[in-house]
């Protein structure tokens, strides 16, 4: 059976926001978020349609998506998720469809939101939406766990997840308790040998991440991992 290529519209959500190479001013930040899930979305074998920045303004913010749901068979936004003055992102995707909006207990990131966007009621003219934080690292972390999953769904593919790898960590780690944590690692060894993992860089910085070729997952319970305990890595790699 012949699936077409995903599109998927995404959408950087902030006032603070840049795109790269202009001069930036004091607490403005660049938009690293929608080049890195465009490139992601097409590694995935998906159309990217990458909108940029967007304001924080109910009204641009909400017309500007009604507009790309057009050509959308997905949206995706970054950002403007925190529950504070200027973060509008529930605000106006909540009443465009049925989108639930909820603390998940991962690190890093924690508020996403997920649903359609349409008419309920009209299956064929809904289209689906994942609202992820403004964190990159967080954004990168969602990317692999629910995004390219998703994608890989939508184009007919069995194989949904990154491979993946029990290995022992080179240190010991500390971790939230109650909280899923994936730290950027380095994983090396063979499957006769084992695999062993390191963490590289700062939690929540790109840095570390760029550095990576896996995920290490470590559960929820967790409050010290010791040196030499085994926990599942996802290979960015394979």
């Amino acid at each position: 059976e012949v699936h077409p290529k995903p599109r998927v519209v995404i959408v950087s959500v902030g006032d603070e926001l840049l795109e790269p190479g202009k001069p930036a001013r004091s607490g403005q930040v660049f938009d690293a978020n929608s080049h890195a899930l465009a490139s992601g979305v097409a590694d995935a074998g998906a159309v990217p349609y990458r909108v940029g920045a967007a304001p924080d303004s109910y009204g641009e913010l909400r017309e500007l998506i009604e507009d790309q749901l057009v050509r959308a068979d997905l949206v995706i936004t970054t950002g403007g998720l925190s529950q504070g003055e200027g973060d509008t992102v529930s605000d106006v995707i909540g009443p465009l469809g049925s989108v639930r909006f909820d603390d998940v207990a991962m690190s890093p990131g924690r508020r996403f939101g997920v649903g359609t966007l349409g008419e309920v009621g009209a299956a064929e003219s809904l289209t689906p939406v994942l609202c992820l934080p403004g964190d990159p690292v967080a954004v990168q972390v969602a990317y692999e766990a629910f995004v390219r999953p998703a994608l890989l769904h939508m184009a007919g593919h069995a194989a949904l997840y990154r491979p993946t790898v029990h290995a022992r960590a080179a240190t010991e780690w500390t971790s939230e308790v109650g909280v899923r944590e994936f730290v950027p690692a380095r994983v090396i060894g063979s499957p006769g040998e084992g695999y062993r993992w390191e963490p590289v860089g700062r939690p929540h910085a790109l840095t570390g991440l760029a550095r990576a070729n896996a995920l290490a997952v470590v559960p929820e319970g967790t409050a010290r991992l010791p040196a030499g305990a085994e926990v599942p890595c996802l290979l960015l790699e394979a």
